[in-house]
């Protein structure tokens, strides 16, 4: 069964800030971004390297769905709501959030989610890195924003260390 993702701006715009994009069309074999993420990543600078990608073409564009009335209770941001209700209908469909109210959303209604940590470390098992920490460097020094508890204790998990 192919590998769906449905990716919000968050974990685009940080990937494309340090170079490592490609890890999410090379992770899974269909990735799609909805039009309210896409809204998001275009509304940003024009030398933001996401809205580059977007405007050469990279990544498919799905146009909004319906959203169910239970997203609509979570009162999630457009992107994460968009993600979330196009990871359901296509289910079964991954959801690449970073959000910590998307993630436990995510969770409630059955939206299996992996957030940029999480990418950079599957990227790292199945060989497309040699490390996972030097993309979480620069990942963190590019304002990705996780506890460095968290990226000790998921470094650890593929042999690796973080200072």
């Amino acid at each position: 069964m192919p590998e769906v993702w449905v990716a919000n701006a968050s974990p685009v715009i940080v990937l494309a800030k340090v170079g490592y994009l490609d890890l999410l069309t090379h992770l899974s074999d269909e990735l799609f971004l909805p039009e309210a993420v896409v809204s998001e990543i275009i509304a940003g600078p024009p030398a933001d390297p996401a809205r580059r990608m977007l405007e050469a073409g990279w990544a498919a564009v799905v146009k909004s769905t319906a959203i169910p009335t239970e997203l609509l209770e979570w009162g999630l941001g457009p992107g994460e709501t968009a993600v979330l209700a196009l990871a359901q209908q296509r289910a079964p469909a991954t959801a690449v959030l970073d959000d910590a109210a998307a993630r436990i959303c995510a969770n409630v209604i059955d939206v299996p989610v992996i957030g940029t940590l999480g990418v950079v470390l599957r990227a790292k098992k199945r060989g497309l890195l040699e490390s996972a920490a030097e993309p979480m460097k620069a990942l963190t020094r590019a304002g990705l924003r996780l506890d460095a508890e968290v990226i000790r204790s998921a470094l650890e998990h593929v042999g690796e260390g973080w200072e």
